[in-house]
């Protein structure tokens, strides 16, 4: 699992790759706690590259979220591949969090 982050302005976009289960579910959690900043007020995670993420890696998107409510922030999610949009879809989590197709789309949502 690698994260990468670019900031656009007071919007955060953060590039997720690779798998987010039980085995790396803390360090995907400190990763993004690491790059948050207290001025972000959108937070967009680009998981076109992610090809699978467990309940765990759920948890830690909704402790995020959370956080970053908290601070008067939004987080957004984008380009979910077939597979990611299946997990976020039966566990309900398109519900809790936005889901977009791209950046842009989730950039003009906000």
């Amino acid at each position: 699992m690698e994260c990468n982050a670019t900031r656009e302005g007071a919007n955060l976009f953060i590039a997720v790759d690779g798998r987010v289960d039980g085995t790396n579910a803390s360090e995907f959690q400190e990763a993004l706690e690491g790059v948050i900043e207290e001025s972000d007020r959108l937070v967009v995670l680009d998981l076109g590259a992610l090809s699978y993420v467990s309940s765990a890696g759920l948890r830690v998107v909704l402790l995020v979220a959370k956080e970053l409510q908290r601070q008067s922030a939004k987080l957004a999610v984008c380009s979910l591949s077939d597979t990611v949009k299946e997990v976020f879809t039966i566990s309900g989590f398109d519900k809790i969090i936005p889901v977009h197709g791209t950046r842009q789309e989730a950039l003009e949502a906000s």
